[in-house]
């Protein structure tokens, strides 16, 4: 159920992407380790998605385009639960052995068997249609902010607080179901610096005193994350004079934005001439990433992005599952950040941070190669 056109390779990453990229940044085993048992970071791993399917049940039986929708939520709690204390007996099954990136596709392709094709879609709408009405409120804000790196700062925590509206964490899906989310009551509860990884002050140094000629960012969930996190971050880099591509997924996958929802949202957000807030949005691109999952594996892009993104000199990979879950240790030719929210507690541990602890990783290029 991938992009129907035929994926390639991420043109920016480091040759020979065989042996310097490995789209998982956690090891899930060893070649040493027995291949029939599951081993106990896959064991964690496996829990982790069992613990979330109350949750992407619930969202199931209340999906009003599916006919029969809770008996249908039953079979897919059922059958993605048999699945994965399949991997547990036997980690060589269903394409074992596991990771997030085969546990994601699994979970997708029991709901899409099923019939749910877009099971937050309502939620997604919700959220968009309330961060719409605040990112006037929240650019204006940033835009009196006069310092170039405290503006910067605030924007970076911008992303980090809309990065919370994740419906694919267990935890956050219930405080989400309860309470809602503020927005600007985020921004000032995050944790403290220094974050667990943290370049923000390099960045800021680097912001200073280069500019970028073209930007990718690969964006993350729909509401505030990409409205009130990502965007005023791509309008100051529209402002400094860098052409911006967002790459959305081609398909839903939780209530990440999808290529076709982001144009949609963009469309909302410019004003008669075109701009956003007053800064020209003529080279703002949207990108149809290819891609169907919460987690990314960049040797599979649409043929789209890839062309798109051959030239830029900033790549940015935003979101848990983008940004540290699967390539937190990706190497490019050109400079890159990956930002994101900390929010399973198996990925707190591995980094050896806080849960909802921020990871901002910056990495330079030099420009003699």
């Amino acid at each position: 159920m991938e992009s129907s056109s035929e994926l390639v390779a991420f043109p920016l990453l480091t040759t020979p992407i065989e042996s310097n990229y490995r789209a998982c940044t956690i090891t899930y085993r060893f070649p040493s380790d027995n291949p029939k048992k599951p081993t106990p970071t896959e064991i964690s791993w496996i829990d982790l998605f069992a613990n979330s399917i109350p949750s992407f049940k619930k969202r199931a039986e209340s999906d009003e385009t599916v006919t029969d929708a809770k008996a249908k939520a039953e079979k897919f709690a059922q059958r993605y639960g048999e699945i994965l204390e399949d991997l547990k007996k036997d980690p060589e099954s269903h394409g074992g052995p596991p990771d997030c990136i085969l546990l994601c596709r699994i979970r997708e392709q029991v709901l899409r068997e099923i019939g749910f094709r877009d099971i937050f879609k309502k939620v997604k709408d919700e959220e968009n249609a309330k961060a719409i009405s605040l990112f006037e409120n929240v650019v204006s804000l940033n835009d009196a902010i006069e310092d170039l790196g405290k503006r910067l700062e605030n924007l970076v925590r911008g992303i980090f607080a809309g990065n919370i509206f994740d419906l694919g964490s267990a935890q956050l899906a219930e405080v989400f179901s309860k309470d809602g989310m503020s927005f600007l009551a985020s921004c000032q509860n995050l944790v403290a610096r220094p974050w667990v990884i943290d370049d923000l002050d390099n960045f800021k140094l680097k912001w200073s005193k280069k500019s970028w000629k073209k930007a990718v960012i690969f964006v993350d969930n729909s509401g505030a994350d990409v409205v009130l996190g990502i965007l005023p971050f791509a309008r100051e880099l529209l402002r400094r004079g860098t052409q911006v591509v967002l790459a959305a997924n081609e398909m839903p996958s939780i209530n990440d934005v999808t290529y076709y929802e982001l144009i949609e949202i963009i469309s909302k957000l410019k004003d008669k001439d075109g701009g956003l807030l007053g800064v020209d949005a003529s080279n703002l691109l949207i990108a149809n990433s290819g891609n169907d999952l919460p987690v990314i594996d960049l040797t599979r892009v649409s043929q789209e992005l890839a062309y798109l993104a051959s030239d830029a000199d900033l790549v940015i990979l935003e979101g848990m599952g983008r940004g540290i879950e699967t390539n937190l240790y990706a190497q490019f030719k050109c400079d890159s950040i990956k930002i994101g929210m900390v929010k399973h507690p198996e990925v707190a541990q591995f980094l050896g941070g806080r849960l909802y602890d921020c990871v901002f990783k910056y990495n330079e290029v030099s420009a003699i190669r």
